[in-house]
């Protein structure tokens, strides 16, 4: 039987009712921003990034968490001797992740991270007795910071005892950052016609790990199991690479005076992710590449059927932007400056009220209802 992210336990249908619930409610609050001389300004509710609007700047905040990843890590590290026999410790790569995650949401409104802070809750205060492991999750955020351009600005570590298990920690974190000058904002001023441009993941980044998991827990060697297709990393190996973290890709492209009509960091809900503005488009990609390694391997060991890939995993794209045709080869060449792989895989088209993300090489379409994020 073919497996789902909804047969690992996770409905985005219940998520994403909770989180409109959650929208409706905080749009009553908005009125409070007057007294410290900010507004909120439109459409910002159910984007990636909360704004808050002065009369020269936006600041923006986003608050995120990184999930199970780190489950992962602590069985690969177990699996290769674990504290005391030298086993491999991917802290300082969560550590990555979970800044990543947090920036990647944040510049998708144009805004640059200013500061980063870090929120790692155990169940047990002895989980930071592992000097190797700690030591490795202190260097690792420092790092993501550093790629970010932004502040470590501080955090908190609570032992949450009976909440959190004894020998995990619970990793999220929160940034602010900052629009100026306002026109830099991007707003989702999409058209027909525009070009859109993917810029590569590392593997899985932080989005499909409770059904990566479920899928280790059957696999006899588990993390250690090689993944093939001419990759010579085992499963835990390519499943612990560090997310790629795409703040500098934003800030060459302002730099540079290149338009970004919209973007969407591609996480939850797979590729749906692209489709993620609020008026109706349809988003035809023409030019897919084939999955890398890591997802043929979680396709075949699943099984997972490709629309099932396509609906959860980023599938390689970890990043979409939205540009005018016109300039579509000078963003190419900004993320690429930047280190990224990045290259023109489609277009928008407009078809009255449809919305929808189609793959006409894969015969993949999945409709406007879909992503219910608003």
């Amino acid at each position: 039987m073919s497996l789902s992210y909804e047969s690992s336990g996770v409905s985005y249908d219940q998520l994403d009712a909770f989180k409109r619930a959650c929208q409706r409610a905080a749009r009553t609050t908005a009125g409070l921003l007057a007294p410290h001389g900010y507004a909120e300004p439109a459409a910002t509710r159910g984007e990636s990034a909360y704004l808050i609007e002065a009369a020269d700047h936006f600041l923006a905040h986003v608050e995120e968490g990184l999930g199970t990843k780190n489950l992962v890590a602590d069985a690969y590290y177990e699996a290769t001797g674990g504290a005391k026999g030298g086993g491999k410790c991917f802290y300082r790569e969560i550590a990555i992740d979970t800044v990543a995650t947090i920036v990647n949401d944040l510049v998708t409104c144009g805004a640059l991270p200013i500061s980063v802070a870090m929120h790692a809750a155990v169940g047990d205060s002895a989980w930071f007795a592992d000097e190797v492991r700690a030591s490795a999750l202190v260097e690792g955020f420092a790092e993501g910071c550093r790629r970010a351009g932004a502040v470590w600005g501080g955090g908190e570590t609570p032992t949450l005892r009976d909440i959190v298990n004894p020998g995990t920690i619970v990793l999220a974190g929160s940034a602010i950052g900052k629009i100026s000058p306002k026109n830099l904002r991007i707003t989702g001023d999409v058209r027909e016609g525009d070009a859109i441009i993917f810029l590569a993941s590392s593997g899985v980044q932080t989005n499909g790990l409770t059904l990566c998991r479920k899928i280790a827990s059957r696999l006899p060697q588990g993390y250690l199991t090689p993944i093939g297709h001419g990759d010579a990393r085992t499963f835990g190996e390519a499943l612990l690479a560090p997310s790629v973290i795409y703040v500098d890709f934003v800030r060459a492209c302002q730099q540079r005076s290149l338009k970004l009509n919209y973007v969407a960091h591609v996480t939850g809900h797979g590729w749906r992710k692209l489709m993620r503005l609020e008026e109706p488009f349809v988003y035809e990609i023409t030019a897919p590449r084939p999955a890398p390694a890591l997802f043929q391997f979680l396709a075949e060991a699943g099984p997972i059927s490709l629309r099932e890939m396509y609906n959860t995993f980023n599938q390689g794209i970890g990043f979409a932007a939205y540009v005018a045709p016109g300039i579509a080869g000078a963003v190419v060449a900004a993320a690429r400056d930047c280190g990224h792989d990045a290259w023109i895989a489609g277009r928008v088209k407009k078809e009255g009220p449809r919305k929808a993300v189609e793959i006409p090489s894969l015969g993949l379409v999945y409709e406007g209802d879909t992503l219910q994020v608003r």
